[in-house]
C-alpha cells in the first residue's frame, strides 16, 4: 500500500551505517554483483567436517545445446532445497555435472561444425566433441551461475572425464563378475539414423500417417491339403518393404473363418518364398484382415514369434535402413524408397487389393525421432527382467515427492520387456573395456588397476586367450550407453572405487551415500532414476537416495510442450532481459512439484512487485528503528507479542512445507503473511506507536520480524535478501549461511489479534471512504468481537478517543434484499414461465421454505437461486462488518 512507498525521515536514521538503505532497488546492478561475490567467496562450499549435512544427487544436463526454460525451472527447484538445508543443516553437498558423452554430444558436434562423424578417424572426432562440449559447458556454467543456483563449483564433474570413465568401467567389470551382464547376438532395437543400438527406454511414441495396404498372398496348401490353384488370402500391412523378410503367417486360434489355413503354407508375393501358416493367440483379430505376417523383424511380436516357433532368420534391412541383397531388385534402396517401389510393383502384378490412409503410432528414437528397426546384432546387456519385483521393492524404500510419481516408476518396471542394452555403436563415449579372442571368441576383461582403458589404443592385460591360448585378441569398438554412466552419479560423487589393498570397493566420501535427495523431471524416471537404482543397488546392496523429488515440465501459455518444431520455445535469456532473476525464481515456486504448468508473464510480474514491496518495507523498518539492534524487553506489548507469535506459527508452517517440498504453498503463505499481516496491518500500527516517541517493544519486534522475513525469503529471493541483509544489518557473512529461523516460543491470543487487525483495516477503510486522513481522530468506536488485550493497539493506531468492546453481537436486522436466479437451470426447466417468476420476485410475491423457493406457482430448488441479504444496524452510528467482528463508528 502507499504508506510503505515513501518512508518518513526519523531521527534514528542519522545513526544508521553508511550502507543503510537509500534510493530504489536496482536488480540489474545488484544481482550480477552478488552472483560473482558468492562464487569468489565460495559461499556455498561443502564442509566435509560438518556435524550434519544434506546431500543432493543432481542431474547432469545433457550437453546438447543451450539453457532452456526447463533447465531454469528444474535448477531453481533444486536450489530451493539446497538453500533451505544449508541454513537448516550445517552444510549441503550440491554438485554440478555435465553429461557430455554419447549420442547427444556427437549430434551437437556434427551440427555445430557441419560435419559427419563417419568422415573422421575416431580419435580425431572425439577431440572435436571434447572441444565443442567444453565451449558449451563454459557457457552453461555462466548461465547457471546467472540464475543464482547455489552450486559448490569445486564439486563438478563431466561424464567423459577419466575418473568418471574409471567408475563406469569398474561398474561394468563388477556386474560382469556378478553374472548380471551378458553379450548376445539377438534382435536389437536399432536407430537407423544414429546407426546404433538403443534401449527400450530410449523409445517414444509418435503418431504417423501412412497407408494400410491389403495384399493378396497365394495359398499353396491348407491344413487339410493342397489349395485351389487361384486360392488367396489377404494380409493388411503398413510395411510392405518387410515382405522379403517374411518367414511365417499367423492366425488366431479362435479365428474360425481362417482355421482351415493353419498348418498350410503361403507364397509371399513378388519374393516368392513359401512360409508356414501357424496359430498363435498373440494375433490381433481386430486389426486389418486378422491374418498377420511375421517378418524378422518388424516389431516386438515378430521377435516373440521368431523365438517361440524357432523360425528362420531373414535380414532384409541393414543398420542404415537400407535394403540388403535379400530384397533382390530393391537392394540398396532406403526402406521408405523400397516401400513405394514394392507397392507399385504389387499393384502392377495385381497383388495390391487396396491402399488406404491410416494413422497409427510408431516407436521412434527419442534423440532424433527416427522410426526404429529391429535388427539382429551383437550387444552387451544388463539383466533386468529377473529382478523386476526386487527393483519395485527398492523404489518403495524411498520417499517420493509427489507420492503419485512412485506409480510411474512401478508401471515402467512392470512393462519392461527387454534387458538393458548398454552398448552403442558410436565414436564418442566411454569404451567398453573388453578384448575378444579371435579363435574362440572368449571375452577378456581389463584389469581394475588399468582403468580407464581404451581397447582400441591400449594393450590387453594378457598376451593370449586364458580360455584357449590363442595369441590374437581383437579390441571392442563399442562404447557405453550414456545412461550406463550417468546412472552412477551417486557413486561418482561419493568417490566409489576399487581398493587393491583391501580387495574391496570403498568410498572416498562415505558420508554422502546414500544421498538425501534425487531431484529430477518426470520425463526421465525410466531413464535416469530407474537405471540409477539398478546400478547402485547391484553395487552397494542399498538404494542410492532416501528421497525423490520429481518436477513437471514447463509448457507454453496454451499448455503445449515447448519445442523448436512448434516455434513456441521461450529462451531464459529473453525472460531475464525483462525480469529480475529473483522474479523468475518466484515464478518457479508457483506450482506444485510434479505438475506440468504453463509459462505466464503475470507470475513474473507478481514476483517483481514483491521485490519492490520487500525493499520499501525494509526501508521503512530501517527508518523506524535504531542502528543498534535493541535487546528484547522484559515486557512486550500485546500487539508486538501477537505479531511474534504469528511469526512463530509462520516459521513452523513454512519449515514444514519446505521439508515436504511444497514450495508453492510455502511461497504463498510467506508472501501473504508478509504483505498482509506485517505490511498492511502491523507496520501501520508500529508507525503510529513509534511516531510519538520510542517504544522498545515495537523496535525489537520490527527488527526481529524483518530479519526473520529476510531469512525465510532467502531460498526464494537470494539477491534482494542478501542485499538487504548486507545493508541493514552490516554483519559479516552471507544471509545464506545463517541459521534457519526457529520458533521463539511467543504466546499470544492469535484469534483476538487477528480480529483486532480486521478492526484496524475496517476503520482504515471507513476513513478512506469518508474522505478522512488516516490520522484523523474518531470520537467513539464500538467493537463487537473478541479483541481482548488489543484495545489499546486499535485505539492508538486509528486515533480513537473512546473504544468500547462487547463480546455479544449487536442488534442487527437481516432482510432478504433480492433473489438471483441461475437462468441456465431455471430456463430449461420452466421455459415460458420464467417471465412470471421474475415478475413475482420483483413484486416480493414469493416464499422461501428451507432450501426451496415457491414463486409464481412453481418450486425452485436451492441450486437454482441465491438469496441476497442486507443487514441493518438499528443503533446509533455507522456499521461495518469484518469476518470476525462488527465495528460501529459513532
Amino acid at each position: 500500500m502507499s504508506d510503505t512507498q515513501d518512508p518518513p525521515q526519523d531521527e534514528s536514521s542519522a545513526d544508521k551505517p553508511e550502507n543503510a538503505l537509500e534510493g530504489e532497488y536496482d536488480p540489474r546492478e545488484v544481482e550480477p554483483e552478488w552472483q560473482d561475490q558468492w562464487v569468489a567467496d565460495k559461499t556455498y562450499a561443502y564442509d566435509g567436517d560438518a556435524d550434519t549435512r544434506f546431500t543432493i544427487d543432481t542431474p547432469p544436463p545433457t550437453v546438447s545445446g543451450n539453457l532452456h526454460m526447463g533447465h531454469l525451472y528444474q535448477f531453481t527447484l533444486q536450489d530451493f532445497v539446497a538453500r533451505f538445508h544449508r541454513m537448516r543443516d550445517d552444510t549441503v553437498y550440491f554438485p554440478f555435472g555435465y553429461d557430455d558423452n554419447g549420442i547427444a554430444s556427437e549430434r551437437l558436434t556434427e551440427r555445430e561444425l557441419g560435419i559427419r562423424h563417419q568422415d573422421y578417424p575416431r580419435r580425431e572426432f572425439q577431440e572435436k566433441c571434447r572441444d565443442v562440449c567444453t565451449q558449451f559447458e563454459d557457457e552453461f556454467t555462466e548461465d547457471v551461475q546467472s540464475l543464482a543456483i547455489s552450486v559448490d563449483w569445486d564439486n563438478t564433474y563431466k561424464t567423459i572425464a577419466p575418473d568418471v570413465q574409471r567408475v563406469s568401467q569398474l561398474s561394468f567389470l563388477d556386474l560382469y563378475e556378478q553374472g548380471r551382464e551378458y553379450r548376445q547376438r539377438a534382435p536389437t532395437i536399432w536407430c537407423p539414423d544414429c546407426e546404433t543400438a538403443i534401449s527400450q527406454v530410449e523409445q517414444e511414441d509418435k503418431d504417423k500417417h501412412t497407408k494400410f495396404n491389403d495384399i493378396a498372398f497365394d495359398l499353396v496348401e491348407t491344413g487339410e491339403g493342397p489349395a485351389d490353384e487361384d486360392a488367396t488370402f489377404t494380409i493388411s500391412t503398413t510395411r510392405p518393404e518387410l515382405l522379403p523378410a517374411c518367414v511365417a503367417v499367423f492366425v488366431h486360434p479362435e479365428d474360425d473363418d481362417n482355421q482351415h489355413l493353419v498348418g498350410g503354407t503361403a507364397r509371399v508375393p513378388i519374393f516368392e518364398q513359401e512360409v508356414p501358416i501357424i496359430a498363435d493367440e498373440r494375433v490381433d483379430m481386430e486389426t486389418g484382415s486378422g491374418i498377420v505376417m511375421c517378418c524378422t523383424f518388424g516389431d516386438q511380436n515378430d521377435i516373440e514369434w521368431y523365438q517361440a516357433h524357432d523360425l528362420p532368420l531373414r535380414l532384409a534391412i541393414d543398420e542404415s535402413a537400407t535394403m540388403t541383397d535379400l530384397a533382390g531388385d530393391y537392394e540398396g534402396m532406403h526402406t521408405t524408397e523400397a516401400r513405394e517401389a514394392i507397392i507399385e510393383d504389387l499393384r502392377e502384378e495385381g497383388s495390391l487389393l487396396e491402399s488406404r490412409d491410416h494413422d497409427h503410432t510408431v516407436q521412434v528414437h527419442e534423440r532424433c525421432e527416427e522410426e526404429v528397426e529391429y535388427l539382429v546384432t551383437e550387444q552387451w546387456y544388463i539383466e533386468l527382467l529377473d529382478k523386476k519385483e526386487e527393483y519395485i521393492e527398492a523404489g518403495r524404500q524411498m520417499e517420493w515427492f509427489p507420492e503419485k510419481m512412485a506409480t510411474r516408476y512401478e508401471h515402467w518396471i512392470e512393462g519392461l520387456e527387454w534387458d538393458w542394452c548398454i552398448s552403442r555403436q558410436r565414436d564418442s563415449g566411454i569404451p567398453i573395456p573388453v578384448w575378444y579372442c579371435d579363435d574362440c571368441g572368449e571375452p577378456v576383461m581389463a584389469e581394475r588397476e588399468q582403468l580407464p582403458v581404451d581397447p582400441l589404443s591400449d594393450d590387453p592385460p594378457v598376451d593370449s586367450c586364458p580360455e584357449c591360448g590363442h595369441d590374437s585378441l581383437t579390441p571392442e569398438e563399442d562404447v557405453f550407453d550414456t545412461w550406463a554412466t550417468s546412472s552412477l552419479t551417486p557413486l561418482v560423487n561419493a568417490g566409489w572405487d576399487w581398493d587393491a589393498d583391501s580387495e574391496s570397493f570403498t568410498m572416498e566420501l562415505p558420508e554422502l551415500y546414500p544421498f538425501d535427495l534425487r531431484p529430477q523431471g518426470h520425463d526421465i524416471i525410466s531413464f535416469w532414476l530407474f537405471h540409477t537404482v539398478v546400478k547402485c543397488y547391484e553395487h552397494t546392496g542399498e538404494v542410492p537416495f532416501e528421497n525423490v523429488m520429481i518436477n513437471g515440465m514447463v509448457l507454453d501459455e496454451n499448455r503445449e510442450a515447448m519445442s523448436k518444431s512448434k516455434g513456441n520455445v521461450i529462451p531464459p535469456s529473453e525472460v531475464l532481459e525483462k525480469f529480475p532473476v529473483d522474479a523468475t525464481r518466484y515464478w518457479a515456486a508457483g506450482t506444485s512439484i510434479g505438475d506440468d504448468f504453463p509459462y505466464k508473464e503475470g507470475d513474473l510480474e507478481a514476483g517483481e512487485r514483491l521485490l519492490q514491496k520487500l525493499w520499501n518495507a525494509s526501508r521503512l523498518v530501517d527508518q523506524l528503528t535504531p542502528a543498534e539492534r535493541p535487546a528484547e524487553p522484559d515486557d512486550l506489548a500485546s500487539v508486538d507479542e501477537w505479531l511474534l507469535a504469528e511469526l512463530d506459527a509462520t516459521i513452523e508452517s513454512v519449515t514444514a512445507k519446505f521439508e515436504a517440498y511444497e514450495f508453492s504453498k510455502a511461497r504463498n503463505e510467506l508472501r501473504s503473511f508478509f504483505w498482509n499481516t506485517f505490511c498492511d496491518d502491523y507496520l501501520e500500527i508500529a508507525k503510529q506507536r513509534l511516531s510519538d516517541g520510542t517504544a522498545a517493544s515495537t523496535e525489537f519486534t520490527l527488527l526481529q520480524a524483518h530479519r526473520t522475513f529476510l531469512q525465510l525469503f532467502a531460498p526464494f529471493l537470494p539477491h534482494i535478501t542478501e542485499e538487504l541483509w548486507d545493508r541493514v544489518y552490516d554483519e559479516d557473512g552471507s544471509i545464506h549461511t545463517t541459521d534457519w529461523p526457529t520458533s521463539g516460543g511467543y504466546d499470544a491470543d492469535l484469534e483476538a489479534g487477528e480480529t483486532a487487525m480486521e478492526v484496524v483495516s475496517a476503520l482504515r477503510r471507513y476513513k478512506t471512504e469518508n474522505g478522512l486522513p488516516l490520522n484523523a481522530d474518531l470520537d467513539h468506536v464500538e467493537v463487537f468481537g473478541h479483541v481482548a488485550g488489543f484495545e489499546d493497539a486499535v485505539a492508538e493506531a486509528m486515533h480513537v478517543a473512546q473504544l468500547d468492546t462487547y463480546d455479544e453481537a449487536p442488534d442487527i436486522t437481516t432482510e432478504v434484499s433480492g433473489i438471483d436466479l441461475d437462468y441456465s437451470l431455471v430456463g430449461p426447466e420452466f421455459g415460458s414461465e420464467v417471465g412470471a417468476i421474475d415478475a413475482a420476485i420483483e413484486d416480493g410475491d414469493y416464499d422461501i421454505d428451507d432450501d426451496e423457493l415457491h414463486v409464481a406457482g412453481v418450486t425452485l430448488t436451492d441450486e437454482m437461486f441465491t438469496v441476497e441479504e442486507s443487514r441493518t444496524y438499528s443503533g446509533e452510528g455507522e456499521m461495518t462488518e469484518t469476518e470476525s467482528a462488527v465495528v460501529v463508528v459513532r
